[in-house]
Parts: structure tokens; C-alpha cells; sequence
């Protein structure tokens, strides 16, 4: 059987049963850099070559689906700060000096945060498979419906329904990087295709319209290949062979989850909202939101002031969003590397700390070089606090009903400070938009802050917990179907 070794002979060699009754009969062993699970005197080997070999082929037909369909969904909601530039708001009889095109992207994020709870528990009721290529379908749809818009009333309406539609994430940091840096590339790709649309003189239609166009069509198709590609688990990939389908649920079981594919329980996932920790998440979340959305939302706009023209305005926020796409995989490869995760969200915050401060304080016709830099550093720390952040608790959490009700919360709470970008940056502030700027860096210094702390607090309870148990355990060595009540173990480490 390969590397993975049955030492009893087997009945068959399907996917394990998930039930709560089957995987509570499982124990776990570390033979050095063997794994061995032992279900109902079965026993069951495998060593690390197996796992890469697994991990290599997930990395192959999944993550590359995830990553397009997480790029399209990110295309689509930053697409309508390239859609400003080329004259959005004089098409649709916005006032000059008024705040029509801020409530039309704060209005994305009221549905968004009410209905992203209800969506994630659908995804784990029916599996992401089948609720992501839907939820993108919809969101596709939306986007070209923008095209035959002509009014304040008509944009904002179908803003409200797009903001329905999300997309959920991976727990892995270097396997999440790659997919939320197809948020970075869809911002660069987003800028490049405008530059490109933007040249269409066809007279049928304005420039912004082919561009929800072009990107609505594309959204739709990418998402009925994905309902049809994507396995709904691993029991029916059919990339997979028999034992490797067995590995897969057993290196679940061993390193993420206390119960692979358990039954979500609203009572027994809300007590993760009775640990401290929980809501110190959700105030980094909360500081994470800010420079988030505000670069993904207005970076356009931050270049315009540089003095470039339409068409150039959305070709120069290409190179930022590329090397924010390249931060974030330097910054994620050397968290998992490392097997820290506070520090790299920190370094995430100072980098866009420090671009927003300078751009701010920076006279930027006189020093544009330097002011182009500044942009170069807000996109470097925007993408990977949010990716670090979502493993950095993910990693604490075992129980999957918990990890699906926290996420639920986090990534909404995130997107919700998505209604303060949209109002910070006002066209009365234009083209200075100072205000707006310093705001942006005072939730990421405060990001820095709460970030260090949470940090710190973990690794004294850490060792807090060695000196009680007498002896120190590191968080690795711990396998996760002992740690389903988190911190009131007294086996839980924190991973920090």
C-alpha cells in the first residue's frame, strides 16, 4: 500500500465513517516521523513522504480553483474604483462635492455581514463545493446587471445583492497565501484590464460598463466549471485513490480538526465566544478592516493624486498590488517556516502603517518617487495580517463547529470597517484626502499594538501551563482530538 500501511487486514478501503461514534474511538501515536491511528483494532502507519505526496496533489486540483474563484470574486468587488476614474459618477448624475458613490460601496457591506454567518453555516451543512460556485454565480450575475444601470437607485440596489455573496477561506498559511494573494492579482489584473478596456471606443457603450461586463461574464463561467470540477470532500475526489482518501481523513483528524466533519451544533460553537482571546481576534479583525478596504477600495483613487491620467492612473496601481501579492508569500512562507504567526501580522501592520504615514506627511508632486513607494508599502501589509490572522486562530481552535461560528464572525467583522473606509474618503477631502489617511494608519498602528499583546499573553500562559504541568509541551506534539474544549485542557498550548 505504498507508504500508507494497513498492519490488519482490511474490510475495504473506503473513506472512514465521519460520525461523532466512529471518530471518538481513534487514538494517536508519534513514532518519529511516523504517524500511527489506531480505529477498532485496526492500525493504520504513514509517514511524511505519504502526506506530501497527498498534500501535492490537493495543491494541484484544489488550489488553483480556490485561488481564480477567490481572484474573480475580488475582481468584482474592487472594480468599482477603476469604474470612478473613467467617469462612473458623471454617467450616473452623482453631485460633485456629494456622497452618493460612498454609500454605494458601504452599502456592499451591510448585507455582506448579515448574511456571511448564514452562508457559512450553509457551507458547512452542504459542503463549500456546492455553496461557493452559487454564491459566485450570483455575485457574477450582479456584476453584469451593472452594465444596464443608469442611476443612484439602480447601482446601489444591486451593490446590496452583490454584497451577499462570499467567499470562505483555507487554515493553512503558505496554502492561504496563494489564495489571497489572488486578491493582490486581481486588484493588479483589475488595474491592467481597465487600462486596457478604457481604450474600447466603440461609442455603444461607456468605457466603465465593458468593464463589469467583461468581469461579470467571466465570474459566471468560472463558477458553473467550478460547481461541476470541485469534490464535494475527500471521500468522493476522484483524483484520489482508496488509501489516500483514508490518509486524508486521518492527518484531519491528527493535526487540524478533534472530529473530522463534525455536526455543526449552534449551542456547543458559540461557547468559542466565552474565551478573551476570541474577542481580542475579532478587535485585530476589526483594525485589520480599515487599511484592507481602503486600499482595496481606493488605491485608485491614492495614485490619481500623483497626476497621472485615467488611463494611467489604473496602470500604476498594477506594480503595488503585484509585489502586495509577493509580500504576502514572503510573509507567510516565513510564518509557517518559523512556526510563529503574531510576529509576521505585526510586521504586516508597520509595513502599511508606514506607507499611509508617509503618503500623509510627504508634499507628493514635490517627492513622487518616495510617494509612489508609500503606495507600494500600504498594499505590503494589507493581505497578510488577514491571512496570518485567520490560521493564527484556526490553528488554536480544534473543534470545527467553533473554528466555522469564529470564522463566520471574523471575516464579516472585517468587511463590515469596509462602511468606514467608504466614508473616510470623501470628495470634499479630495485629492489630499488627509483625513481618510490618517485614519487608515491609526487602526493599523492600533492593529500593531493589540497584535503584540496577544501575542505576549500566549506565550506567558504558555508557560504558565509548562511550570503547572511540570514539565514542556510543545504545541506540535499535542494531537488535536484531546484539545475539543481549547484552553480548558490542561494539555492546550497555544500556537502564537
Amino acid at each position: 500500500m505504498s507508504h500508507l500501511e494497513s498492519k490488519t487486514a482490511l474490510k475495504n478501503a473506503d473513506y472512514p465513517d465521519s460520525s461523532p461514534e466512529r471518530t471518538k474511538s481513534i487514538t494517536y501515536d508519534k513514532n518519529g516521523d511516523t504517524f500511527i491511528a489506531k480505529e477498532d483494532g485496526e492500525v493504520i502507519a504513514w509517514d511524511e513522504k505519504a502526506e506530501r505526496a497527498l498534500v501535492w496533489k490537493f495543491d494541484l486540483r484544489i488550489l488553483p480553483m480556490l485561488a481564480a474563484m477567490y481572484l474573480f470574486n475580488s475582481l468584482d468587488k474592487s472594480n468599482l474604483g477603476n469604474a470612478k476614474t473613467a467617469g462612473l459618477e458623471k454617467s450616473l448624475g452623482f453631485p460633485k462635492n456629494g456622497n452618493d458613490y460612498n454609500i454605494i460601496l458601504s452599502v456592499f457591506f451591510v448585507p455582506y455581514v448579515l448574511t456571511a454567518p448564514v452562508l457559512g453555516i450553509l457551507g458547512k451543512m452542504y459542503g463549500p463545493a456546492r455553496v461557493l460556485p452559487c454564491m459566485m454565480f450570483a455575485f457574477g450575475s450582479f456584476t453584469i446587471l451593472v452594465v444596464a444601470v443608469h442611476n443612484f437607485g439602480g447601482l446601489m440596489t444591486l451593490r446590496w445583492f452583490l454584497g451577499m455573496s462570499f467567499y470562505r477561506r483555507g487554515e493553512l498559511a503558505r496554502r492561504l497565501a496563494i489564495f489571497y494573494a489572488a486578491s493582490s492579482i486581481a486588484s493588479a489584473f483589475g488595474g491592467l484590464l481597465a487600462f486596457g478596456v478604457f481604450q474600447i471606443k466603440t461609442g455603444r457603450l461607456e468605457d466603465w460598463r465593458y468593464l463589469f461586463l467583461i468581469e461579470g461574464c467571466s465570474t459566471v463561467f468560472v463558477s458553473a466549471f467550478a460547481f461541476w470540477y470541485l469534490p464535494k470532500s475527500a471521500a468522493e475526489a476522484n483524483f484520489l485513490t482508496a488509501d489516500e482518501k483514508r490518509l486524508a481523513f486521518y492527518r484531519m483528524q491528527v493535526d487540524s480538526s478533534s472530529e473530522v466533519q463534525e455536526k455543526f451544533v449552534f449551542r456547543d460553537a458559540i461557547k468559542i465566544l466565552k474565551h478573551p482571546t476570541s474577542w481580542m481576534i475579532l478587535a485585530i479583525e476589526m483594525c485589520l478592516g480599515v487599511p484592507l478596504q481602503s486600499v482595496s477600495l481606493f488605491l485608485p483613487q491614492i495614485v490619481s493624486r500623483l497626476g497621472y491620467s485615467t488611463v494611467k492612473t489604473n496602470l500604476y496601481t498594477v506594480a503595488p498590488n503585484i509585489s502586495g501579492a509577493v509580500m504576502l508569500l514572503v510573509l507567510a512562507f516565513a510564518s509557517d517556516y518559523s512556526r510563529w504567526r503574531f510576529p509576521f501580522i505585526a510586521l504586516g501592520f508597520f509595513f502599511t502603517f508606514c506607507g499611509f504615514i508617509i503618503y500623509v506627511s510627504i508634499d507628493v508632486k514635490a517627492q513622487l518617487h518616495v510617494a509612489y513607494f508609500a503606495c507600494f508599502m500600504m498594499t505590503w501589509g494589507t493581505s497578510a495580517p488577514s491571512v496570518l490572522l485567520d490560521v493564527w486562530y484556526n490553528n488554536n481552535i480544534a473543534h470545527e463547529g467553533r473554528r466555522v461560528l469564529l470564522t463566520s464572525i471574523c471575516v464579516p467583522v472585517a468587511n463590515l470597517m469596509g462602511v468606514v473606509s467608504s466614508n473616510i474618503f470623501r470628495n470634499k477631502d479630495a485629492p489630499k484626502y488627509i483625513p481618510a489617511l490618517a485614519t487608515t494608519a491609526a487602526f493599523g498602528g492600533l492593529g500593531i499594538v493589540l497584535t503584540l499583546i496577544l501575542g505576549a499573553w500566549m506565550m506567558v500562559d504558555n508557560k504558565r501551563r509548562d511550570a503547572k504541568l511540570g514539565r514542556k509541551l510543545d504545541v506540535r506534539d499535542i494531537p488535536t482530538e484531546r484539545l475539543r474544549d481549547g484552553p480548558a485542557v490542561e494539555e492546550f498550548r497555544w500556537f502564537y
